[in-house]
């Protein structure tokens, strides 16, 4: 007799070739297109690139905060197997936010209410998804703000946001966005505009809190470094797409596509002899009228006519895809920089 095969457990969160636009006075912008990511439960999964690339509005995809004039204009997001872009789970896309899901944003200043106290403010997290009394609430909101690093937590659960400094405002969030213990965190850049030392408390904080917590973690950083320390995968974005995603450790020993490269030799290193850095000529492509082909083409030192065709992700080596024509491969080692010789030949 042959035993039953136990049903798969679906990914926590699944982004399957989402698109979005804003409609604008010049045109539609197609701010992603056909983006796909899987997030495991308790993983950490980095979202890189340069501004306007698309990172923001993923996170803000998947809390459901995508509004007119912008719009879902194809693909699906699903927790745990379950669409949040349908219109008939509308209801249990809402319950989520806050509860399953909660989300760091980038500017805390601009995110807090300036006329209610910070121990309101999260508390009506609390009162909502929990049930929680006023006073419950209150206490909670005490014990999470020493929980997130706060001193004197009994006294400054009564402050105003413009009471409290920039690092003591992004705790705050971090605290409302943990209140009910969620399975999945959206950090959209969350050391934005804090001085180096509070930069590193704040990644100590997450990095303690999904190791005592078991939370997911989604990071939207522009900083090469914090994804290195923090992220267990990496997701490379640029014009609305994602070119490639690799484990952490396999993206920067090896990155496989043309952009990755040209980002990470953008960035300075401690280990090697000082010298200028090289950046990425150009500027990426207009989302009013988006390139058919590889959207790097332009920019790229190896493009060439082949590129015109759309490239798809493809596997380029274990738990890693790249969009490119001819994406590098571990093969190539780690002794010289293909792209480098590649682009010589061209010449």
């Amino acid at each position: 007799m042959t035993a039953a095969l136990s049903p798969v457990e679906p990914p926590l969160l699944e982004i399957d070739a989402l698109s979005v636009t804003f409609d604008t006075r010049a045109g539609p912008v197609e701010a992603l297109r056909s983006v796909s990511l899987v997030v495991e439960a308790g993983e950490t999964l980095g979202l890189v690139g340069e501004s306007g690339c698309g990172k923001s509005v993923t996170a803000q995809a998947v809390m459901g905060l995508v509004d007119v004039p912008g719009r879902i204009s194809g693909g699906d997001v699903r927790w745990r197997g379950r669409s949040l872009v349908d219109p008939r789970n509308a209801r249990f896309a809402r319950s989520l936010r806050g509860r399953e899901i909660g989300m760091v944003f980038q500017d805390p200043m601009t995110s807090l209410n300036p006329l209610m106290p910070i121990g309101a403010q999260i508390g009506e997290v609390l009162t909502r998804h929990l049930g929680l009394t006023k006073a419950q609430a209150r206490a909670r909101a005490v014990d999470l703000l020493a929980a997130v690093g706060i001193g004197a937590p009994r006294t400054r659960v009564d402050l105003h946001p413009h009471e409290m400094s920039g690092g003591m405002r992004q705790r705050v969030m971090i605290a409302m966005a943990i209140a009910c213990e969620p399975a999945l965190v959206l950090a959209d850049e969350p050391t934005t505009a804090l001085d180096v030392t509070v930069q590193a408390q704040i990644l100590d904080l997450l990095a303690d809190l999904q190791q005592r917590l078991g939370i997911a973690i989604v990071l939207v950083s522009h900083d090469l470094g914090v994804v290195a320390g923090l992220c267990h995968r990496v997701a490379v974005m640029y014009a609305g797409q994602v070119v490639e995603s690799a484990g952490v450790e396999d993206l920067f020993a090896r990155p496989a596509h043309p952009y990755t490269q040209g980002l990470l030799r953008s960035a300075p290193r401690l280990d090697d002899a000082p010298e200028r850095l090289v950046g990425i000529e150009g500027a990426p492509p207009s989302l009013l009228d988006p390139p058919q082909g590889c959207g790097f083409l332009a920019r790229c030192p190896i493009g060439d006519a082949a590129c015109a065709v759309p490239p798809p992700a493809r596997p380029v080596g274990p738990g890693r895809l790249a969009a490119c024509v001819r994406p590098f491969t571990p093969a190539w080692g780690d002794d010289r920089s293909v792209i480098d010789e590649r682009a010589e030949a061209r010449r």
